[in-house]
């Protein structure tokens, strides 16, 4: 066939000509329509976020607690405080657990039944709405401790931050080149050093990337954190008892009728975006650096 086509005179290969031209350009106005929708609401959503969240940004905000209903001042100190508490042991608890199972996944478990399992409940995990971890967090400590509290919390977002880090971890171990493993066997090394000293050296930048994108998604996760922290309207660093945390108090706060706490939930919220944003960029700085 390719033969035929490329005998075809130029009077007929014309109109074949126009009509590739015609997809080409109805394909890619369609494209840039789609991204034109999108970035009109995102641009929409920051607008909006900058222009109610920077109002209420006072030195309050961060040396006060969350006020009572219709009190005038206050701020969200005990909510930022206690989400930074969550998202950093959520991780610390999340990233070990993620790097050492997507090392298993590229390193050892390839084409074995036990790496398709780990792999197949992974990306259901990975897939798997934040408020069913949520439920099940709650039901296999809050209920069974008759309490909210900080810690049922730091494991709900460790669920969320282990199949992201498992996957992308995985996923920059597979794009190592195994010239790299041969080499290091080759000189006698054997295979745990190859995976500490070669492959996840040279994988690190995305692995980290990883780590840092998963913080990002668990900043913001409510769901997971109404039925395991709950919140608390005073400043508590306790972990068995309900903590405070931005996402929870950005619902209830927007939820509400009055509007010094509506005031704060735009707050919290520019709070939030410009702490993803910050992490956002700094892994697309480190991946550049490293990549």
């Amino acid at each position: 066939m390719s033969a035929v086509h490329l005998n075809l005179p130029v009077v007929d290969r014309l109109p074949m000509h126009r009509r590739r031209k015609l997809v080409n350009v109805v394909a890619l106005a369609l494209s840039l329509g789609a991204m034109a929708f999108g970035l009109f609401w995102l641009i929409w959503i920051l607008f909006e976020t900058v222009r109610l969240g920077v109002g209420g940004i006072t030195l309050a905000t961060f040396t006060q607690s969350t006020p009572p209903p219709n009190v005038e001042g206050g701020g969200l100190a005990n909510a930022i405080v206690g989400s930074g508490i969550m998202v950093m042991l959520g991780t610390a608890v999340g990233t070990p657990i993620g790097i050492l199972a997507g090392i298993y996944l590229a390193e050892y478990g390839r084409g074995t039944w036990l790496g398709h399992l780990t792999r197949f409940i992974n990306d259901i995990l990975l897939s798997a709405p934040s408020i069913v971890i949520g439920l099940f967090v709650y039901a296999l400590i809050v209920a069974r401790t008759k309490t909210f509290s900080g810690l049922s919390g730091v494991v709900a977002l460790a669920l969320i931050v282990i199949p992201v880090v498992v996957r992308t971890t995985e996923n920059m171990l597979q794009l190592i080149p195994n010239s790299f493993r041969e080499a290091a066997f080759a000189l006698g090394a054997p295979k745990w050093i190859v995976i500490r000293s070669v492959t996840l050296r040279a994988a690190v930048a995305g692995v980290v990337t990883g780590v840092l994108l998963a913080l990002a998604r668990i900043a913001g996760e409510t769901a997971p954190l109404l039925f395991t922290a709950l919140s608390n309207q005073f400043f508590s660093l306790d972990l068995g008892s309900p903590m405070a945390n931005l996402p929870v108090t950005i619902f209830k706060f927007a939820m509400s009728p009055f509007a010094n706490w509506q005031q704060l939930a735009w707050a919290g919220v520019f709070i939030i975006t410009l702490g993803v944003l910050a992490l956002n960029i700094m892994a697309r700085v480190l991946f550049r650096k490293k990549g």
